[in-house]
């Protein structure tokens, strides 16, 4: 039995790693670590000329670092590669709304493999790949779960008074937050309470001999712009600064001060893992789900990229990557500079592990293993291609990369990244092979890929443990729509979801125009006036919103009270409308409903039964 076991582990960790042997405590434990929008040069030790991360500069030290390593230009997208390791389009998550933020669910992840080989497994962060059951982190395989809905405590979806802030406060300090499937009052900046969370757990799996894969999803530095004075005003202070183009730019204190942040927590959590006997054997990853999502960042130093947040230059999609594993012998302190992706981090974290799940789902990406050793490997000469968004039509927001090439805008823009890392240069009719190349590649990936794309990823109700779920309009297929402040303008939005119903019986469906814990009543605007009389935000504020992936500030305090008169919904063959009063602060229908697949509309009208906007929220609960 002992041979087989030491066998199995050669195998799959390689001569020159250490082998988990076959009791728990005796595993590697996993922690990664994943910051939402930092970019490439938003660290000291990547060149940033005043950026101060005395932490992150320490674990870059000590650190395996992949130079090359390319995720999504934006977050779902890229959350999903890293916990199924299979690329966004065929996950089905390429968005961050509108239906398309949510992981297929016959593919398994991490948390899954993980729970399965014996691992206590937890996330305390951002999660943001469905907020309704079977997408939430508690479907998945984590056992325990501190999170919040949607993409940021300020969202559609997230909890009424990380919205309004009753005490005149801001959504990332003293959050209400959800654990394990309660919404929870927690106390502190958000920034510190997923650490301190986070390592309690590790404690507690100490203490039990239990083997640890935690997820430490940060949501900063994402905006709003919410941040402690004393992290933001070394960066006030400084003003402005020189950027790449010679011209000045305002230094982006309030960014800057949520990345202080994030490494001031880096460094209480290495001392956390010193001081529990834990460092050695734990594999610490750390890495970005995207490029800097400020533009002024990107000018002062962006490791001399050009690009950003959802744009397919390599700014957008380059981030760091650092590997620590003490105990395992690996080489540390050195580059590797082989292209990489984010779909690589889940089999390769399989290997380390010694995790050879009987359930395992076709992945997109490699094991990084042999890099890790300092071995040869066979993917150096790779290809692969980046897609996201909403149509994932051929060329839509696409990108061909290999070793030293990049090949976006329709298949017609070819870069040589070895020699112009800015990407200045359009060198497509000096390589026509490479361009031929890069473009066959990619037509031959998105055929593939596109064909899982299309399959519908269903939302369930009805289930037997999970009796009660709530909609969102930012999980509908539909208008553009998870901000707090577009909701609250009210008007024009309308969509869908698809649904599977499983278990034929008697359903509650409760319809809302406000997050269903404010206590609102569906006529009123924000501040509880019923006269529609605020000023809604124009088309082209909205349009802007969307475009930046901002909240409009138009009316932020107001918003505007709809005249619904009456709620219409409509689910597989059943069609009915009903009256409301002023006083309403749900439309609520009883129905039966039969087992299947099928979509859920729900809607509200004015008194002449024009269409308003469709139901923001929607809970569906099976009563018998």
């Amino acid at each position: 039995m002992k041979k087989e076991i030491l066998l199995t582990c050669l195998i799959f960790a390689g001569p020159s790693l250490q082998c988990a042997q076959a009791g728990a405590t005796n595993k590697p434990n996993v922690i990664i670590i994943l910051t939402d929008d930092q970019g490439y040069g938003d660290i000291g030790a990547h060149g940033h000329p005043f950026l101060k991360t005395p932490n992150l500069d320490k674990l870059h030290s000590e650190s395996v670092r992949f130079t090359d390593f390319h995720v999504a230009p934006m977050c779902s997208p890229s959350r999903g590669q890293l916990m199924t390791g299979v690329d966004a389009m065929k996950t089905g998550c390429t968005a961050v709304c509108q239906g398309r933020s949510m992981v297929r669910e016959d593919i398994p992840m991490l948390s899954n493999y993980f729970t399965d080989a014996g691992y206590a497994t937890g996330i305390f962060g951002k999660w943001h790949m469905g907020d309704s059951y079977p997408y939430r982190p508690q479907d998945r395989g984590f056992q325990e779960v501190l999170s919040f809905r949607a993409w940021g405590l300020p969202s559609l979806a997230s909890n009424w008074k990380n919205n309004v802030h009753p005490n005149g406060g801001d959504a990332y300090t003293d959050p209400v937050l959800e654990h394990n499937g309660v919404d929870t009052e927690y106390h502190g900046y958000s920034g510190d309470i997923w650490f301190t969370e986070a390592m309690k757990y590790m404690a507690e799996c100490k203490q039990n001999s239990k083997p640890f894969f935690v997820y430490l999803p940060n949501n900063l530095a994402h905006h709003p712009d919410f941040v402690p004075e004393k992290y933001s005003s070394p960066y006030a202070k400084i003003g402005t600064w020189k950027g790449s183009d010679g011209k000045a730019v305002n230094v982006p204190a309030p960014y800057y001060g949520m990345i202080a942040n994030i490494d001031e927590n880096m460094g209480r959590l290495d001392d956390f893992l010193a001081n529990n006997g834990l460092k050695e054997n734990t594999i610490v990853l750390y890495s970005s789900d995207n490029g800097s999502r400020s533009p002024a960042a990107t000018k002062i130093w962006n490791g001399g990229m050009r690009g950003h947040k959802t744009e397919l230059l390599d700014g957008g999609h380059r981030v760091p990557l650092f590997f620590r594993w003490p105990k395992s012998g690996i080489k540390h302190g050195r580059d590797v500079n082989e292209l990489t992706e984010m779909q690589d981090i889940a089999p390769t974290l399989l290997e380390l592990c010694g995790i050879k799940p009987a359930n395992l789902y076709p992945m997109s990406g490699v094991s990084l293993g042999a890099l890790l050793r300092g071995e040869s490997w066979s993917h150096a000469d790779r290809k692969i291609a980046i897609q996201y968004r909403m149509s994932c039509e051929r060329w839509v927001e696409a990108a061909a990369l290999s070793e030293k090439w990049r090949l976006i805008d329709d298949g017609k823009s070819l870069y040589d990244v070895a020699n112009d890392p800015h990407q200045d240069n359009n060198v497509a009719a000096q390589f026509p092979d490479v361009l031929s190349g890069l473009n066959h590649y990619y037509d031959t990936w998105h055929k593939d890929a596109y064909a899982e794309f299309q399959k519908i990823r269903y939302i369930h109700l009805g289930h037997s443990s999970v009796p009660e779920v709530i909609l969102y309009a930012s999980d509908w297929q539909g208008t553009y729509l998870d901000t707090f402040e577009m909701m609250v303008q009210g008007k024009g939005m309308k969509g869908y979801w698809d649904v599977e119903i499983e278990n034929s019986g008697d359903y509650l469906v409760e319809l809302s125009r406000w997050p269903f814990e404010s206590g609102k009543r569906l006529t009123e605007n924000l501040n509880g006036e019923l006269e529609d009389s605020a000023t809604i935000a124009t088309q082209a504020e909205l349009d802007k919103a969307v475009q930046e992936r901002k909240p409009s500030n138009a009316k932020r305090d107001q918003g505007s009270g709809l005249p619904i008169a009456k709620a219409q919904l409509q689910i597989a063959s059943y069609n009915n409308t009903i009256e409301t009063k002023p006083e309403d602060k749900v439309a609520a229908f009883r129905l039966h409903l039969d087992a299947g697949k099928t979509k859920l509309s729900a809607n509200f009208l004015d008194k002449d039964g024009r269409l308003l906007c469709s139901a923001y929220y929607v809970k569906v609960t099976r009563i018998k």
